[in-house]
């Protein structure tokens, strides 16, 4: 058998990989798309649940899972980006930091019920927070740490140490040659990680289930110690734990947080996309 027809069947079993892991995805968006198009309209998307939640909208679980998201990326961003550059920059190569990137790795494998556990033991009983924004932001942004931290590692290290060591010679501190040079050509791969980490975030529901989230709550929170409803709590209620409503509010629940989850993605893609045309390497 020559190259050129190994290189063909090598070619075909990768492109048949492609087709098994995309195909169906692209078949349960369509699907939900059909079933959940005759649900959208501004009403359902501006509107307050009513009748239990068999009518109405759903527009206090989009503000709450906005809300949600942006608490815990607000809180897992900054302690991810500043954790990983004293891993990638100042730590020393030892047991123990070998030990705490173990960690980290294995971190983003746990279930995310224990987060929900984590957080209900933590915030809302032993800081008595309650449930509440603050409890679920706080527990979501625990659980997309790892990710941020193992992506933004991997970024770091991605930046040549030749662009370290020309800054250092030209007088630049160590810190202004990891914030002027090695975090801004960094950033698409941090972005990354963001990405992944808001679309885990929006989705979940084990965690906001003992932190923050309302079984039928139709009004929006006034503080962060308010409960709020959420969309993938609001898809669980209605699909298992209300009878009577309609199939296509059950479904488009679910198209709008997919549309919210893919549209975050599409932003970030695009952004990181620009970001990358701006190397020079």
């Amino acid at each position: 058998m020559n190259q050129k027809i190994k290189q063909k069947i090598a070619f075909f079993i990768l492109f048949l990989s492609i087709c098994l892991v995309v195909i169906p995805i692209v078949l349960l968006v369509i699907f939900i798309g059909i079933k959940g198009l005759p649900a959208i309209n501004w009403e359902f998307l501006t509107g307050l649940p009513k009748q239990g939640m068999r009518a109405g909208g759903i527009f206090p679980a989009i503000v709450g899972t906005v809300y949600l998201v942006i608490g815990a990326v607000l809180f897992s961003l900054p302690i991810g980006i500043l954790s990983a550059i004293y891993l990638s920059e100042y730590a020393k190569e030892n047991i123990l930091t070998r030990l705490i990137r173990l960690a980290i790795i294995n971190l983003s494998g746990v279930p995310s019920i224990v987060y929900g556990l984590f957080g209900l033991a933590f915030f809302v009983i032993f800081f008595n927070f309650g449930t509440s924004v603050l409890s679920g932001s706080l527990t979501l942004g625990i659980m997309i740490l790892p990710i941020i931290i193992t992506a933004t590692q991997e970024s770091l290290k991605s930046v040549p140490y030749a662009f370290r060591e020309v800054s250092l010679s030209l007088g630049a501190t160590k810190w202004q040659t990891i914030k002027n040079i090695v975090l801004p050509n960094a950033l698409p791969g941090i972005l990354t990680g963001t990405i992944l980490g808001i679309a885990r975030a929006a989705g979940e529901t084990a965690p906001i289930l003992f932190t923050v989230a309302a079984f039928y709550l139709p009004h929006l929170p006034k503080s962060i110690f308010d409960q709020v409803m959420a969309l993938p709590y609001h898809l669980y209620v209605i699909s298992t734990q209300i009878p009577g409503v309609p199939d296509r509010m059950r479904y488009g629940t679910a198209l709008v947080l997919l549309v919210m989850v893919l549209s975050i993605n599409l932003i970030a893609i695009i952004l990181r996309y620009q970001l990358r045309k701006k190397k020079r390497w």
